[in-house]
């Protein structure tokens, strides 16, 4: 798997993945460009998640390349906040372990574009699906600089109200240079949206 420099915030080339001895796609070639949202799309079993594995770097391919030219943020489906500490504490847990900014200033400004902030001192197990997935994608809320967010359905437990917000902050983080590339089940509206099929190999 090969890092690169390039202008395009991330790119593959003849990109193939198995899983279980099968097939699931191969020869993809993509290339996303700063500013860019691509939707990956396609039927249950096709590798959307394990897609978005191999961007991250999380898996290996079978087959081709990964060249990225802008630094990566994932997030799967899994909301990855622990039950025992506050959704503020979890929060911070999770942005320093990936060395994003954690002061409680800048978090509660997160969460509160989120909708959650009056929820940063509940437990986390007491939060509901589409709590905990807000204060989850308050992460994305952060300052940062451009980056590509690679998001496993992160759409999913949201309301009309929490999928327009996450809507605006994507388009937002693309008018600033970053770069998006998420699954979704739920269907999505949003300008200048690109959308990447993934069709049965027929292996």
């Amino acid at each position: 798997m090969a890092t690169g420099t390039s202008s395009d915030a991330l790119q593959t080339r003849d990109l193939g993945c198995q899983r279980g001895g099968r097939l699931l796609f191969s020869r993809l070639n993509l290339t996303v460009q700063a500013g860019q949202a691509w939707w990956v799309r396609g039927p249950n079993g096709r590798g959307k998640t394990s897609l978005l594995r191999l961007l991250a770097g999380l898996s290996r391919p079978a087959e081709g390349d990964i060249l990225r030219g802008l630094p990566l943020v994932f997030m799967g489906h899994q909301h990855a906040l622990k039950d025992d500490l506050s959704s503020l504490e979890a929060l911070q847990f999770v942005t320093r372990l990936h060395n994003e900014p954690s002061e409680e200033a800048a978090l509660v400004q997160a969460m509160t574009r989120l909708g959650v902030v009056h929820r940063r001192k509940a437990m986390v197990r007491t939060l509901s699906q589409g709590q905990r997935r807000r204060v989850a994608l308050s992460r994305l809320a952060l300052p940062a600089a451009p980056r590509t967010w690679i998001l496993d359905e992160p759409f999913d437990a949201l309301d009309d109200e929490g999928v327009a917000t996450l809507n605006t902050l994507i388009q937002q983080h693309c008018a600033q240079g970053g770069a998006a590339v998420f699954t979704s089940h739920q269907e999505v509206q949003m300008p200048g949206l690109h959308t990447l099929w993934l069709e049965a190999t027929g292996a």
